[in-house]
């Protein structure tokens, strides 16, 4: 199979010819359809997540078709499409697992980070850590749910009771949440990059009610504020835009330091907290409920030989919503 790979951090993927992988007992094999390219694989190439599993294929945003069963396989069917996210395996036998927050597992296994993911034609994945998808929709519509999606809509609820919420950094996971949060009656207020009327043109258009830069304050005070970009300058700005007892939340897996702020703004029981992978309940209750709202992701496609030029282009904020490698 042909895969783009990464050798070496802090270097670009490599694209390489390499033996069919086999699934072992308890996991199945997919042919790739689509693959979203996520900040996160922006984070493990660049050494921000240190310890990678090299040589490595990335990619966690994953859609294809079953084309082969390990032995005990009983859940899943040939020729099923299927998604795999970040959280790969978890141990079941920590204190985190037994809590049923296996998004904290001790011993965990990440696609795309501890084990090859989808940014090549074929991919192995835990049959226990697959999401069943429906046969009748876009690949390249469903890749950014697998994690923008689902990573969105854990932010979300971790914001709690919330009816105005701000959104930093309208990305792949801001577009999609949007969507959402209008479905339920919420109030968006989008912030961008200073001056990316592109992104708050395109705000406005999903149902934000304010589009502004991050160096902006609302016009009224924020419920919460869910923060994508991975800039922790954002945080002391997004904790001055919310009410007494606002919420903060960071849905990124890596952030830049966060500055130091005056104590005044976090009184009035004003909560920060950070947001860690996701559950498979979270698929299971966001995926059924994506379709059912209609959320419909913009997506840039790439062929597969071009993940490099995709990266670069998100790094740098080149296109609207998300990128998608297709095989």
């Amino acid at each position: 199979m042909r895969a783009m790979v990464l050798e070496k951090q802090n270097a670009p993927l490599v694209l390489r010819n390499l033996p069919d992988p086999a699934p072992r007992p308890g996991e199945v094999r997919l042919r790739v359809e689509a693959c979203g390219v996520c900040r996160t694989d922006l984070h493990i190439l660049d050494g921000e997540l240190s310890h990678p599993s090299l040589p490595l294929i990335p990619g966690h945003e994953i859609v294809g078709r079953i084309d082969a069963l390990g032995p005990g396989v009983k859940s899943l069917t040939l020729g099923q499409r299927a998604g795999v996210p970040w959280l790969g395996r978890t141990c079941g036998t920590c204190p985190h697992c037994r809590a049923h927050r296996e998004n904290l597992c001790d011993a965990p296994e990440f696609t795309g980070y501890d084990r090859n993911g989808g940014y090549g034609e074929l991919c192995v994945a835990d049959a226990g850590y697959v999401f069943p998808l429906p046969d009748d929709s876009d690949p390249v519509q469903l890749a950014p749910l697998l994690c923008a999606g689902l990573i969105g809509y854990r932010t979300l609820k971790r914001a709690g009771a919330a009816d105005r919420i701000g959104l930093y950094g309208f990305g792949a996971a801001a577009h999609i949440l949007c969507q959402l949060c209008v479905w339920q009656g919420k109030k968006v207020y989008a912030f961008t990059r200073p001056d990316d009327r592109s992104a708050q043109a395109f705000a406005r258009r999903l149902g934000a009610i304010w589009a502004g830069s991050s160096e902006d304050r609302p016009p009224e005070p924020l419920d919460a504020a869910l923060i994508f970009a991975p800039v922790g300058a954002l945080v002391p700005k997004a904790l001055k835009a919310v009410r007494k007892g606002g919420s903060v939340v960071s849905g990124g897996i890596h952030m830049s330091d966060i500055p130091t702020f005056p104590y005044a703004d976090l009184w009035h029981e004003r909560i920060i907290r950070s947001v860690a992978n996701l559950t498979r309940a979270d698929g299971e209750e966001f995926l059924p409920l994506a379709l059912k709202v209609g959320i419909e992701t913009e997506t840039t496609t790439y062929h597969l030989e071009q993940a490099n030029r995709a990266l670069d282009d998100l790094r740098f904020g080149r296109f609207t919503g998300a990128a998608v490698l297709v095989p």
